[in-house]
């Protein structure tokens, strides 16, 4: 039965995850990154205390900050103040087809960051993903024309290589925290909120001019990009006793994301970016491959 409740939290928070890239570019035609941020951020924080609430865990949020302020308040600076602010700028830049792709590729920068700052190994297997997965963002960003590297927007591009540098930096502080998940992430909400809030004042932006579909969109921003969902896959991972299963299913996310980019919003998929897609997708999988050669032959034998 936990198996079958495993899987259904984790299908359901892929197919979540598949459409925040057309979310974003919603909501994008109406708010500035940073309007974004702040609705968002808002918006996520306030499901996130209701899920506390209901879980019994709100005493935990004030005990928790204050065992170490400093640590939850650099966490929170940079996701999701600085991750999100960077990310929602380069899907302003960029096609969300590629600004989408291009992010998946956190999990090679994760290995990359980890071995210098953790001191972990990079395996063999581990390089060949890093020259697959980066050589797909190279086609990705150039649309192909891998040789004369021009970009249609560099800055667009630079930022969402940042963006992966952020995420895979907050996972790595995030090892060292042994808080609740959820109350982890809500403090993150709660410290970013402020600086959000003043950088939005700072901007000047309009606030007026946004339409319901405006504000819809950023509520479901923050709703299944920043909120439940990220609940819904603690779940699956807490629930299921394959792991790896459950994992898996986030290979999936980036190809559905693309159809719905095409259907809904109308954006055209370049074809470049749907071979730059699977170059990423194929380095995260062969970086996921535990059995070396002689493993293989043992488990024969």
């Amino acid at each position: 039965m936990n198996e079958r409740r495993a899987l259904g939290f984790g299908i359901a928070a892929v197919l979540l995850w598949s459409t925040v890239a057309t979310a974003f570019k919603l909501t994008l035609a109406e708010f500035t990154p940073i309007q974004m941020l702040t609705v968002a951020s808002l918006v996520s924080a306030l499901v996130l205390l209701l899920i506390c609430a209901l879980q019994g865990n709100l005493a935990a949020i004030s005990a928790t900050f204050t065992a170490n302020p400093k640590y939850y308040l650099l966490l929170g600076l940079i996701n999701p103040l600085a991750y999100y602010m960077i990310l929602f700028k380069a899907y302003d830049l960029l096609p969300a087809s590629q600004a989408q792709a291009i992010n998946y590729s956190w999990a090679i920068t994760l290995t990359l960051m980890a071995a210098f700052f953790l001191g972990q190994k990079i395996r063999k297997q581990d390089w060949i993903a890093c020259v697959l997965s980066y050589l797909g963002v190279v086609v990705i960003a150039t649309k192909g024309q891998v040789l004369e590297m021009r970009f249609d927007s560099p800055l667009g591009v630079g930022l969402a290589l940042l963006s992966t540098l952020l995420w895979a930096g907050y996972w790595i502080l995030n090892t060292k925290n042994k808080a609740d998940p959820i109350v982890g992430v809500l403090l993150g909400f709660l410290v970013a909120l402020p600086f959000a809030i003043a950088l939005s004042w700072w901007e000047g932006a309009p606030w007026q001019t946004i339409s319901f579909k405006g504000w819809a969109s950023v509520v479901y921003v923050g709703l299944f990009e920043m909120g439940v969902t990220f609940v819904l896959w603690l779940s699956a991972l807490k629930l299921t006793s394959n792991t790896a299963r459950i994992s898996n299913l986030i290979f999936a996310s980036p190809f559905i994301s693309l159809i719905l980019l095409s259907t809904i919003i109308g954006e055209k998929i370049h074809p470049t970016t749907l071979i730059g897609l699977i170059l990423i997708i194929g380095g995260l999988v062969i970086q996921q491959l535990k059995l070396n050669k002689r493993q293989v032959e043992v488990q024969k034998s």
